[in-house]
């Protein structure tokens, strides 16, 4: 059997391309219906498949993408929260900010005023230093 032949790579295959749509078309409107319809998979299916390969449900990820550009966005402080909000694909300034809290642990405009950052900080220093953590991450990293 060829590695083309094993359904378990196949899918693998297919669970990779709807996660690097999610990094391409982040800004976009995508659900997990319009995700698992270009996959040819039930939006159910593709939820459990992708959440037991990745360790998050594509919503989750979709999620932390948006919030880790929306980062990116407001450090660079040209923009307002409001266009920032719409610039990463919410269509809901709340909504923005509720995400944007949860992971993060402070609001879009106190992070925009100060994000804890110190001058001259390597860029992948920052990424990973200013990657969103979720709760459940957080909480499970303490108990060490």
């Amino acid at each position: 059997m060829t590695p083309a032949d094993d359904p378990r790579l196949r899918e693998l295959v297919v669970l990779r391309k709807v996660r690097d749509r999610i990094d391409r078309e982040y800004a976009q409107p995508l659900d997990v219906e319009a995700l698992a319809r270009g996959a040819h998979m039930s939006a159910g299916h593709l939820s459990r498949r992708f959440k037991q390969t990745f360790g998050e449900s594509p919503y989750s990820y979709l999620m932390t993408r948006r919030i880790e550009r929306a980062m990116a966005l407001l450090r660079r402080g040209d923009l307002s929260v409001t266009d920032v909000c719409f610039e990463v694909g919410f269509s809901s300034l709340g909504t923005f900010s509720t995400r944007f809290s949860e992971l993060v642990g402070a609001p879009p405009s106190t992070y925009r005023d100060d994000p804890g950052l110190g001058p001259g900080i390597p860029s992948w220093v920052e990424k990973q230093a200013t990657r969103p953590i979720r709760n459940r991450e957080a909480g499970a990293g303490s108990d060490a």
